[in-house]
């Protein structure tokens, strides 16, 4: 039977997953056409060559009489947009929604889920199933380095996707990964994030309750062994459940670990891997990317040959050059434990280099007082920290802002330096007398960061 929607307009194309997703649908057939105020490249210059016809800003004006309105996340009430759909009473869906009933109906789907380490498992597990040869669908949110892509709706037997636990729309309040159809959930870890959506981390517990309540019984349950949270949520769990971890009472468990320069390897299930990365955080992801594939019938050998040749992901302790001997490393991290456990894989990578920690608070977390007091222990293997404004301060109530002086403050009362300078080119001016041959440098922001990465490498 002949789609009965053949018209797709997306509000807030230009964002990453929707343009991936649209410019997907246009390859199958639909007719895709968008709005956006951020209509710049590289996504625009893409849809275009697929195209897609794109129209700058959001007025009601270019709506087009679409069969279905694909309503991104950043969009909002009051969005002119916006108003004009529900004013004008037409056909919209989120973007979960979307990928649901037109990619994800009938497929294997494995979603990788937890506040820390999504991307860069979701990023194993597609490269594991493509070096299988097993050509998967996938959707995730970065850009690993064997694939060259974030997106690859192409019709096939699996779909790998990065499930987040935010919200999935202003009209849909429930977490993004409820709508995608799991067959195979795997849970990272489980703490408090989102501040600007959840009140708690029982609030969050619930979302993952609701997500392992949709997997089916012929399905499977990857868990975090060793985090108390994850076995918490899934104790009333009606899928079949295996933990991995490092904990003895893990079913899958991770032996004989060892980090080196060049990586990291580990046991599971009876047999070695090696890859290249650092930290336990990273060979717990690789073991719960591993477990998955084997889980599908991915060979050991199959899955160690991937494994070994994994190039890593952008933004995830990217190497972005050096200059004069000094190491200068982009990492999206925000949360403190995301940064504690990078810090502690460049120090078993870099050794008795001395480390310098940048840090922007940018995040919605992060900009608040939540983790105040969990911040200055985050960068206990830093030699040096450096600490920047906190960014859209005036959207916050002055007694919700995160003190980014105390925190300096409590880092340099353990006897490390520690400076906060509010902008990025404060701190380069800082940091540039300081930084020595042989040093490392780790830039941590889930935004641009003034482009600091790159005026570090010029003025070094």
């Amino acid at each position: 039977m002949k789609n009965p929607l053949q018209h797709v307009h997306f509000l807030g194309i230009c964002g990453t997953a929707m343009g991936s997703v649209a410019a997907a649908m246009q390859d199958r057939g639909f007719r895709v056409t968008g709005q956006d105020d951020k209509v710049y490249p590289p996504m625009s210059t893409f849809l275009a060559s697929k195209g897609v016809v794109i129209t700058p800003g959001f007025s009601p004006d270019d709506i087009p009489s679409a069969d279905v309105i694909v309503v991104g996340n950043a969009m909002t009430r009051g969005n002119p947009a916006v108003e004009a759909v529900l004013n004008r009473k037409l056909y919209y869906l989120s973007l979960p929604e979307v990928l649901k009933q037109f990619f994800l109906r009938g497929r294997h789907n494995l979603v990788v889920t937890g506040t820390h380490g999504k991307t860069t498992t979701t990023s194993l597990l597609a490269w594991i199933f493509e070096h299988a040869g097993l050509a998967p669908g996938y959707l995730i949110g970065g850009i690993p380095a064997n694939l060259g892509q974030g997106a690859c709706l192409r019709e096939s037997k699996h779909f790998i996707i990065e499930g987040d636990e935010y919200d999935t729309a202003f009209f849909d309040k429930r977490s993004k990964f409820v709508h995608y159809l799991p067959e195979l959930v795997i849970v990272n870890n489980i703490e408090f994030d989102h501040a600007d959506i959840y009140h708690n981390l029982d609030e969050i517990k619930t979302s993952f309750r609701r997500l392992l309540n949709i997997v089916p019984s012929e399905g499977m349950v990857l868990l975090n062994g060793d985090d108390a949270n994850c076995l918490d949520v899934a104790k009333t769990c009606p899928a079949p459940v295996i933990e991995v971890g490092f904990s003895p009472n893990a079913g899958n468990r991770i032996r004989n670990i060892a980090h080196g320069t060049d990586g990291s390897s580990f046991e599971l299930f009876g047999e070695k891997f090696e890859i290249p990365m650092s930290g336990d955080f990273n060979i717990r992801n690789a073991a719960m990317a591993a477990s998955a594939a084997h889980y599908y019938g991915i060979s050991p050998s199959q899955i160690r040959e991937a494994l070994a040749l994994f190039q890593g992901i952008k933004r995830r302790q990217e190497v972005r050059g050096m200059v004069r001997g000094i190491t200068i490393i982009d990492d999206f991290g925000h949360h403190p434990t995301a940064i504690r456990e990078t810090m502690s894989g460049l120090r078993a990578k870099y050794g008795e280099a001395r480390i310098w920690a940048v840090f922007e608070p940018r995040s919605n977390t992060t900009r608040r007082s939540v983790f105040q007091n969990d911040l200055p222990a985050a960068f206990a293997e830093a030699d040096g920290v450096f600490i920047a404004k906190v960014a859209r301060l005036d959207q916050l109530p002055e007694n919700e802002r995160l003190n980014p002086e105390k925190v300096v403050a409590d880092i340099a009362a353990t006897g490390k330096p520690a400076f906060y300078d509010p902008s990025a080119d404060d701190i380069v001016a800082r940091l540039k007398p300081l930084a020595e041959s042989g040093d490392v440098v780790a830039v941590f922001s889930n935004g641009g960061f003034d482009g600091i990465h790159q005026k570090l490498l010029e003025r070094l």
